[in-house]
């Protein structure tokens, strides 16, 4: 039996800025740190074969299930919190002409709207951290997996007790700060439900990267489109602070990247 909706402030808040033009400024194509190419590497260590049905969890605009789609030659299913993205994702694939083989529908990842062991994979790219029920979230990758399928997570890592007030309360949340987990602990939430961990992998570097990238189109856009910005929400007065803070929490072992692949158990 579900229950019932949790967290849904949160969820819809997160769910309306990855949806924003503020996001799509700042960030570009690729919403989490490695872009495609961590992408690919999570889908290399998945083994996907082509006719595999994958899951993309917070899908968003559908950049990595259109990637597995026309790469992997997978079925690729797309499930994302935000209305505006599962548009967007379906017009992106009818535009690459895999509209047969990357669908998208709006949904909760804490209810996913799949039957049981429906999909050979998983994956759930910088997303975990911003769920507000975690265990849920993981339940619900574990019961629509098959026994034998892999989930393929990249996120956000964080020493919680050490995260600086910079990059705590309901925006950091939503920037994949404030709420993210060591690795362990997701290792440790993944195993409750099921999920055994098989492969980790550490890319702080690509978390100075994107911070880096932010910082450069940033800086260009107050330049070049400072009234868009301030259209689209984006502080330019507390948003250097806040980059300094993530860099140095990176460089301080507090804030990192990671990749972790777990396999559900036959029971």
């Amino acid at each position: 039996m579900n229950r019932p909706p949790s967290g849904e402030p949160l969820k819809s808040c997160c769910g309306a800025a990855y949806s924003s033009d503020a996001v799509a400024l700042l960030l570009g194509e690729s919403y989490h740190p490695g872009g495609t190419a961590l992408t690919r590497r999570l889908a290399d260590i998945l083994a996907l074969a082509p006719g595999t049905r994958v899951l993309d969890v917070a899908s968003g605009r559908g950049t990595t299930a259109l990637l597995l789609a026309h790469a992997y030659g997978v079925e690729a299913d797309g499930v994302d919190y935000a209305a505006a993205n599962t548009a967007r994702a379906r017009d992106a694939a009818r535009a690459a002409g895999l509209a047969g083989r990357a669908r998208f529908i709006t949904g909760d990842a804490e209810r996913l709207p799949y039957g049981d062991a429906t999909f050979g994979a998983v994956v759930c790219e910088c997303a975990l951290c911003t769920f507000p029920d975690k265990g849920r979230a993981a339940a619900e990758f574990a019961r629509v997996l098959r026994p034998g399928g892999r989930l393929g997570i990249s996120d956000v890592t964080a020493e919680t007790d050490r995260i600086p007030p910079e990059l705590r309360g309901p925006a950091a949340r939503i920037a994949c700060v404030a709420d993210a987990r060591p690795l362990e602990a997701y290792a440790e939430i993944l195993a409750a439900v099921g999920l055994r961990t098989l492969v980790t992998e550490r890319h702080d570097d690509a978390m100075l990267r994107m911070i880096d990238r932010i910082q450069a189109r940033l800086d260009l856009l107050r330049v070049t489109v400072p009234a868009r910005l301030a259209e689209a929400g984006v502080d330019l007065a507390s948003a250097p602070a806040v980059l300094d803070a993530a860099r140095a929490a990176v460089a301080d072992g507090v804030l990192g990247y990671a990749l972790l692949v777990a396999e559900r158990t036959a029971g």
